[in-house]
């Protein structure tokens, strides 16, 4: 049983003393393959209803499955990435109960013997936290199709497009505190499925969904009973539903009762989980091998050959970036998180300053990128229109506050930095005697913030945004800076 130490700051404070939630999670990554798990009919998302099924899908009489092999590949790749232990043997077993989406009855699945063991993933809480979360497994499976139940009031319609679409169910150790943790652990493992390019992490599209077990105990005692919260679709959710869960159960502890185990669905606007049914064991669903298909086995040449291939991965890359460039840890993190965004920083930093390029990438792009409502990879600004922004602040020919300005006008009208500097007359004012013009100018105008600078030094900046504002922006500011200090003798 898992007794480790509380940390105090994960408490949650309830009527009668502190409690610790604990978080394990079972994420259902839809595998990116073309075809599905065990048929040749297309795995794509969307289409017409029933229009990606086979008779192997739709549990045709006498229909047999047959194993895809990219699937199989696409597991392993999977279980390096999370440095897991990759087991040569596996096997499929029938998973049975009733669904009117389940055509065959049963669910294709691995129990005992799954493809992938034990692994971790080593988690960036913030930039001062950094937690391990142990995986317990990663298994494949088919699944199920799709009830529609909105096109009539009195039928319930059922799309098999999704049947037998081939998922990766990884399942985590019970090793998450809080649902700060969690939502950064999901983040991270999606961010390692992309790299590898084994699940494209679509939440939206449900390519990945999470099951939520959450429980909570008095610091120090063993694991309390837990309730599974079941296919909840998005980061933001999967961490309003582990405060709202353990919240629900330490009220039901603090009032003397008991908490049943049970599963349980996630209502975001009630902000609320409601009883689905009571949980099923492992014996409720007749587990047994199943005899339409051969244990899966392969050796340690086509692990070792799978492993060749792989890119480099989003931990490794951080620690590169850290050494090459010389970034913060925490900067290095934001920049990997996504292979498209490294790979942009690594192009806009290519033989100039590294930290100006992270911080402009960071700070400008990103932040622009997050209120248009895109991604890298369709931004305006190119990474080597970036990269001659950052050049030219280097160099000294635009100022910082110039550069933002245009990287407006790249970001809105395209066009290269440098030909724009020069066609518009955003060059920076270096010449000493232009400045000390319009600082003599300033100094001359106003008197009374001269007085208040020499009793008060800070005020120097007043100056400086002044002297700013008279050049268009364009005067060198540590010169001006400078010619400020030794005019007003500070």
């Amino acid at each position: 049983m898992n007794v480790a130490t509380a940390v105090p700051s994960k408490l949650v404070h309830g009527a009668t003393g502190d409690w610790e939630i604990v978080v394990g999670m079972e994420i259902h990554a839809q595998v990116t393959s073309r075809a599905k798990l065990f048929s040749g009919a297309s795995a794509e998302y969307g289409g017409e209803p029933n229009n990606h099924v086979s008779l192997v899908d739709a549990a045709m009489p006498g229909m047999l499955p047959v194993i895809n092999e990219e699937c199989v590949a696409q597991a392993v790749r999977t279980g390096l990435g999370l440095k897991a232990k990759i087991n040569h043997r596996s096997v499929f077993d029938r998973k049975n109960y009733f669904y009117p989406d389940l055509p065959q009855g049963y669910q294709i699945s691995q129990f005992k013997n799954p493809i992938v063991g034990e692994g971790e993933v080593i988690v960036d809480v913030s930039p001062t936290e950094r937690i391990t979360v142990g995986i317990e497994r990663l298994h494949l499976e088919q699944d199920a199709g799709k009830s529609l139940h909105e096109l009539s009031a009195t039928e319930s319609h059922v799309d098999l497009n999704r049947s037998g679409v081939a998922l990766m169910e990884i399942v985590s150790k019970p090793d998450i505190r809080s649902a700060e943790e969690a939502r950064a652990y999901v983040s991270k493992l999606r961010t390692i499925l992309r790299y590898i390019g084994s699940c494209d992490g679509n939440m939206e599209q449900g390519s990945l969904r999470a099951d939520v077990n959450v429980s909570v105990r008095r610091p120090g005692e063993p694991l309390g009973t837990r309730c599974e919260i079941k296919n909840v679709n998005s980061i933001r959710f999967i961490g309003q539903a582990i405060d709202v869960e353990a919240r629900r159960q330490i009220a039901i502890l603090e009032d003397g009762g008991a908490i049943k185990q049970e599963t349980r669905l996630f209502d975001p606007g009630k902000g609320e989980t409601r009883s689905m049914r009571s949980k099923e064991e492992a014996h409720d669903y007749r587990y047994f091998p199943d005899p339409d298909l051969l244990p899966l086995e392969f050796d340690q040449a086509y692990v070792d050959a799978l492993a060749a291939h792989l890119p480099e991965l989003p931990d490794a890359k951080r620690a590169r970036f850290v050494e090459q460039y010389g970034l913060p840890a925490y900067d290095a993190g934001v920049l990997v998180m996504e292979r498209a965004s490294a790979d942009y920083f690594e192009e806009a930093a290519k033989g100039r300053d590294a930290k100006l390029a992270a911080n402009w990438v960071i700070n400008e792009l990103f932040g622009r990128l997050n209120k248009e409502g895109l991604d890298v990879a369709r931004s305006p600004v190119s990474a080597k229109a970036l990269g001659t922004i950052v050049d030219l602040i280097s160099t000294g020919v635009i100022s910082g506050k110039i550069a933002k300005d245009l990287f407006e006008i790249v970001w809105s009208e395209g066009g290269d930095p440098e030909k724009i500097v020069e066609q518009r007359g955003m060059k920076q004012v270096t010449d000493t005697g232009a400045i000390e013009a319009a600082v003599d100018e300033v100094i001359a105008k106003n008197p009374d913030k001269v007085a208040q600078a020499l009793a008060k030094p800070t005020m120097l900046g007043w100056f400086v945004g002044q002297v700013m504002k008279t050049t268009g922006g364009k005067a060198n500011p540590q010169a001006t800076n400078d010619l400020l200090k030794a005019k007003l003798g500070i």
